[in-house]
């Protein structure tokens, strides 16, 4: 089939590759020429014919809402927008319905595989009318590993990136879980090989996982991850499943405790230790350092 996509980046350029490898014909459009297939939104879709299917992979918020903005005024009744990015769900619903007034369908999916999704394949939740959903399915089929598993029609339209999202917040905690133990394997001395500790985890045990690995070629690379600060960012949908789950009155204290513990390390001094260290001292005496000490 035909595809246009719309977004060249990491993620959208491997994409694009797969599915061409896959046999089908893809359209790009990137802000950057050098990555584009075409000069416009314009002109891809007009060198789709009827009727279409555009994926559109740019950054959630401001960005994919200028793309389905102006893709609902270039395409046509029974033309279909894909959403790949991790937009958040209530935005998918506002970009059904606003393109379900021109005739135009709407699908949600939700992408995990990064860099490592060109040739490994990428886990697609997809949200949307089933039969919206039938019509990209060759694509889905295209991006999916192989075997059985790795695609789910999770539900309707929002469905597709609020499964994307919990499953990122899972990975919040996993990741979180990792670190923790990381630490403290380091800290210890009888322990003097954390890294070949983690090697040894890769078989046998019930923590096992890709994570797991991909954590062991960080430590191949710097054994000690001397050469990172530590501070992390966060995409945004850890947030939203933390703020989902309390509005649905779902405990996840584990997810919410991976969130905080990003922002602290934010802090180059934080101001919690501050207190905790102040308070420490008054009820028990203990040592506190100073901030010309400390620095």
């Amino acid at each position: 089939m035909q595809l246009g996509l719309v977004g060249l980046g990491k993620m959208g350029g491997n994409m694009r590759e797969r599915i061409r490898r896959a046999g089908h014909t893809v359209v790009g459009y990137d802000r950057d020429p050098e990555l584009a297939d075409v000069g416009s939104l314009t002109e891809l879709v007009d060198k789709l014919d009827a009727p279409r299917v555009v994926w559109v992979m740019v950054p959630a918020g401001a960005a994919t809402q200028s793309v389905v903005d102006e893709l609902g005024g270039l395409l046509e009744p029974g033309d279909i927008v894909v959403d790949g990015g991790n937009s958040r769900w209530t935005d998918d619903e506002k970009h059904a319905q606003e393109l379900a007034a021109k005739g135009i369908g709407f699908v949600d999916a939700g992408v995990s595989g990064g860099v490592w999704g060109l040739e490994n394949g990428y886990a697609l939740m997809v949200g949307g009318q089933a039969e919206h959903v039938e019509r990209v399915r060759p694509v889905f089929d295209a991006l999916k590993p192989e075997g059985d598993f790795g695609f789910v029609h999770a539900g309707k339209v929002g469905a597709g990136h609020f499964a994307k999202m919990v499953h990122n917040g899972i990975e919040y905690a996993m990741m979180q879980a990792y670190a923790e133990g990381w630490e403290l394997l380091e800290k210890v001395h009888s322990v003097t090989d954390v890294r070949e500790v983690f090697r040894s985890w890769q078989e046998g045990t019930v923590i096992r996982s890709w994570l797991l690995d991909l954590a062991v070629n960080a430590l191949d690379e710097d054994e000690h991850l001397e050469q990172l600060k530590g501070f992390a960012e966060d995409s945004g949908e850890g947030r939203w499943t933390v703020e989902a789950a309390i509005d649905n009155a779902v405990p996840l204290p584990a997810i919410t405790a991976s969130l905080f513990a990003r922002f602290a390390s934010r802090q180059d001094d934080s101001p919690q230790m501050k207190m905790i260290a102040a308070l420490r001292n008054q009820f028990g005496g203990h040592a506190v350092t100073s901030a010309d000490t400390a620095r």
